[in-house]
């Protein structure tokens, strides 16, 4: 994927983000992930059931690179069970920090495989990730 086609992608995101209000109903779980170091501050509503992601949305203030990285997790979660959802946030862990990975599980997200350039964006981008991976750990204890 060249450098146009993930700037247009990322910018999509974070001009339209997918799943961005709060949930319409009751049952989700909610976490806060907050960057210490810029305005970013998130919060994320997960509802899970039999250990299946059924919805993900959120609310928030941040920079480009997280609502963008918020839009493209909440789509490529939602519909997966825990231990996928974690694999696939493994995953993503590893591209932001130069690691071996695995592209195809990862897809619009590759978008921040150079992310690791700029290292004061790897936390934007892996902020949701850190939210949402403090809610799934919780079911693996079930």
């Amino acid at each position: 994927m060249d450098d146009e086609v993930k700037r247009e992608i990322i910018l999509e995101h974070y001009q339209n983000p997918l799943h961005r209000h709060k949930p319409e109903k009751d049952g989700y779980e909610k976490v806060n992930t907050a960057n210490q170091s810029c305005i970013d501050n998130l919060d994320i509503y997960v509802d899970i059931q039999d250990k299946i992601i059924k919805d993900i949305t959120f609310t928030g203030e941040a920079c480009a690179i997280s609502i963008s990285s918020t839009s493209i997790m909440i789509q490529n979660l939602i519909g997966k069970t825990v231990k996928e959802a974690l694999e696939y946030i493994d995953n993503f862990d590893k591209m932001i920090n130069e690691k071996e990975y695995n592209a195809d599980l990862l897809k619009d997200a590759n978008v921040y495989d150079n992310i690791y350039k700029q290292n004061s964006r790897k936390s934007c981008a892996f902020l949701p990730y850190r939210g949402i991976r403090e809610i799934l750990a919780k079911y693996l204890e079930e």
